[in-house]
């Protein structure tokens, strides 16, 4: 499945359950020269197959990204967990009108991904 714009999403959300949030991540790959980064962003929005994000390195459609997000605790979760995740770039639009990062980057996650405790 491909991703369309449609208002700044794919429109796979627009059939998904999508959820809202402000995750914080660290997204590691290589930008459209070629060159190694890495980034500390926000999770934007989350689906079971999908995660949009700003960044400030541009990168191009197929690249393969590596994010780490730490989910915090909360009441129903006594410690908090990293979760290490990669996915392909499947939409990039960019817009520094409305936000200080320069591209907005959905990414279809792929099916393997690592849950870790974190020590507190």
């Amino acid at each position: 499945m491909h991703c369309s714009s449609e208002q700044g999403l794919p429109k796979a959300y627009k059939k998904e359950r999508l959820f809202a949030l402000a995750l914080p991540a660290k997204v590691n790959g290589r930008d459209a020269l070629e060159r190694e980064f890495s980034e500390e962003t926000q999770i934007s929005h989350l689906s079971a197959d999908e995660m949009t994000f700003w960044l400030h390195s541009k990168v191009m459609i197929g690249t393969k990204l590596l994010l780490s997000l730490t989910i915090p605790r909360t009441f129903l979760l006594e410690k908090p967990l990293q979760l290490s995740l990669s996915g392909t770039v499947c939409f990039v639009k960019s817009d520094m009108s409305v936000c200080k990062k320069n591209q907005l980057i959905s990414i279809r996650l792929d099916k393997n991904y690592q849950i870790l405790s974190l020590q507190v």
